[in-house]
């Protein structure tokens, strides 16, 4: 859709507004979703709690596990913790 498109049909008649408005919601845009996400995938090991991260990673936006709470083969996404764990271990 071009600038000329939107404007016609928010019914703006001025450029410049009709510009900064379409910026205004490309930003947040931005900020409900994010952008440049990529996947990787880790293979789980029995009896192993910690593992390493890539190291150009940011941010962890989840983390999903085949067959947890489910015996139907899906993907299902795994809690966080919100507090520390009450049982701890040597790791």
């Amino acid at each position: 859709m071009k600038v000329q498109e939107a404007m016609e049909r928010a019914g703006i008649t001025q450029t410049g507004r009709a510009i900064a408005y379409i910026k205004d919601a490309l930003e947040e845009i931005n900020l409900i979703r994010e952008t440049n996400v990529t996947t990787a995938d880790q293979n789980i090991v029995t009896d192993q709690r910690l593992y390493t991260w890539p190291t150009d990673m940011l941010k962890v936006t989840g983390i999903w596990c085949l067959n947890h709470l489910n015996t139907k083969d899906e993907y299902r996404q795994i809690p966080r913790l919100l507090n520390e764990p009450i049982i701890t271990d040597k790791d």
